[in-house]
This record gives C-alpha cells, sequence and structure tokens, in this order.
C-alpha cells in the first residue's frame, strides 16, 4: 500500500464532474490518499470574521479559475483506480478527516429574495482538537465532519455540474459519512475518476437552512479498493450509524421509494431473504431519513443499523 498525497492547486483544483479532466493522481487499489480541500466557494488561506460577516467581498478566491469547468464546488482530484472499469464498484473507505480553522453557514434556502441581502453570514471558529465548533454569537455545536461532495465522473460528455446528487454519488451531503464509514461508488467511466470537496464540520439531516457549517478541510485520509461482484449494484455505505442506501429524485416521495428499493436488495443479499421478507424486516428495522433537501433533487437515506436485523 502507498500513501499518497493531493494539495489543492491548478492541476488538481476543478468545479465539475468530466470524464474530460484529467487525473491529478492514478494509484494502485489498496493505495490511501491524503488531500486538502477548499472552502466550497474557493476561499483560500484562513478568513476574516469581520469581512465574511459583511459577505464574500475581500476574501481571495484561488485564481485563475475556468469559466465552465471550474463554476461549482471547488473539488480536489481527480483520482484515476488502474483497474477500475465500468460494471465494479469503488470503495473509498474513510479513514480521518480534519477540518480547518474556520467556516460559515448562511440561511439561504426558504428566505424571501428579497430579504436575503439583510441576512448575515454566521462564522465558526473551529476547534479540531475537542470537535467544537463555535461561532460569532458564542453559540458552540459538536463537530462531526464529513465530505458533502463525493463522486466518480459519468460517462456523459461535457461538464457536469457538481449541484445535484446523482447515482454515482456528487453533492450528497449526508452527515453519515464520516470517518470510519465506506461509501460504494458504481464505475462510470475507466479509472472511475474519484473527486472531493465542500467540507462539512457539522449539518443536520436536510440540510434545511442551506448550508451546513461550510469549511475548508486540512486532510481528507482516504483508502481505495475495487469491488467485481457488489451485493446490489446501485450507491450505497457501511456507516458507523450503519448501512445506507439513497435515493434522489425531484420529488421527495420517489427518493425515498429509490432507497427503500435499494434497501431490499440490500437486506435480500445479506440476509438471504426474499424481496417480501426484506419489506416485512425493512419495517420494523430500517429508518429512512432526509439528506439534504436544496441541492435541485432531494435526497432521502435509508438506513439499516448495525445489529437491528440478528
Amino acid at each position: 500500500m502507498t500513501i499518497h498525497t493531493l494539495e489543492p492547486q491548478a492541476g488538481t483544483l476543478h468545479g465539475t464532474f468530466s470524464r474530460e479532466i484529467a487525473p491529478a493522481i492514478e494509484i494502485n487499489p489498496g493505495d490511501t490518499v491524503r488531500l486538502r480541500t477548499l472552502e466550497a466557494n474557493w476561499a483560500v488561506g484562513d478568513v476574516d470574521p469581520d469581512l465574511l460577516l459583511q459577505g464574500r467581498a475581500g476574501i481571495t478566491c484561488f485564481s485563475p479559475r475556468d469559466q465552465e469547468r471550474d463554476s461549482g464546488h471547488a473539488l480536489t482530484g481527480p483520482v484515476a483506480v488502474r483497474g477500475a472499469q465500468p460494471g465494479m464498484m469503488l470503495a473509498v473507505q474513510i479513514n480521518r478527516i480534519v477540518p480547518g480553522t474556520w467556516g460559515w453557514s448562511y440561511p439561504w434556502y426558504g428566505t424571501p429574495y428579497e430579504q436575503k441581502d439583510r441576512i448575515p453570514y454566521m462564522v465558526w471558529r473551529l476547534d479540531a482538537r475537542n470537535s467544537i465548533a463555535r461561532n460569532h454569537l458564542g453559540h458552540t455545536v459538536a463537530m462531526r465532519p464529513f465530505m458533502g461532495v463525493m463522486g466518480v465522473a459519468l460517462d456523459e460528455p461535457g461538464y457536469l455540474s457538481t449541484k445535484p446528487p446523482r447515482p454515482f454519488g456528487g453533492n450528497m451531503d449526508c452527515k453519515e459519512l464520516v470517518a470510519g464509514s465506506t461509501l460504494y461508488l458504481p464505475v462510470a467511466v475507466p479509472g472511475a475518476l474519484f473527486s472531493t470537496g465542500d467540507g462539512h464540520a457539522a449539518q443536520g439531516d436536510g440540510e434545511s437552512s442551506g448550508t451546513a457549517i461550510e469549511c475548508p478541510m486540512e486532510m481528507v485520509d482516504l483508502s481505495f479498493d475495487l469491488v467485481e461482484n457488489p451485493p446490489i449494484p446501485t450507491l450505497h455505505a457501511n456507516t458507523p450509524a450503519g448501512w445506507i442506501t439513497f435515493g434522489f429524485d425531484e420529488d421527495l416521495n420517489l427518493a425515498a421509494d429509490a432507497a427503500v428499493a435499494a434497501m431490499l436488495r440490500l437486506i435480500s443479499a445479506h440476509y438471504n431473504v426474499s424481496h417480501d421478507e426484506a419489506l416485512s424486516l425493512a419495517g420494523v428495522a430500517v429508518d429512512l431519513r432526509i439528506t439534504q433537501i436544496v441541492n435541485q433533487v432531494k435526497g432521502v437515506h435509508a438506513v439499516l443499523p448495525h445489529g437491528a436485523i440478528r
């Protein structure tokens, strides 16, 4: 196993998903990558809280940026994995996530347009040692850092927005994907071309205000492997909270249906039961949670806690 490092710089930063973006690094299955990410809006360095409270004027952002390729969240990558082919699953083991020293939140979702200019940013100082975030008003919350965006390139031409989540990952904003989790992403193109960004120090299910505590990440330690015969062919994860399956759709009901359908396949595979038995077991053991409602496409994740079915 080899440990690689990736810094956010020209050649490793981009703001779209695309099979046309050259890999920043190529690794072998089993290798680990330790990378750093910028805040989602491309801010660099530490940020003066007084400036941020007045808006983003004066905040230094990474440049130069390509208007077409770099229009979305600041992502680090892509990481190409040798041997990854369509039909396989890329297993991304999340070993450690260390936030930077600052973050922000801004309640844009559900706020009337004419009032947006009067709503201040909330600025947070992050204490990674004690896992606490404190805002400029004195409120503190426990940090539970995770990456809002983790995904692979799609087999489609052009540059695709980072905003909506997709069956191949992306802007999922699932707060359960913390250290100790393994995310399974369907591979769509040779090499997989994995990228990540949009660090969150803390977030509630649903991301109901429109943002989490958005922050840069000092270190994201990830190990990569390939799975040729996964138990289910769709996006899923094994997390400290349990097994998770996902559903994404503009209609929250349809997103829930997709998450449940994937969970039934997972239960059937893990416990060797029929679809009807899996459905009955899901009704008494599986939790449905709203992942996020703010990214054009809404998300629902189904959670099967470890040990819930024995």
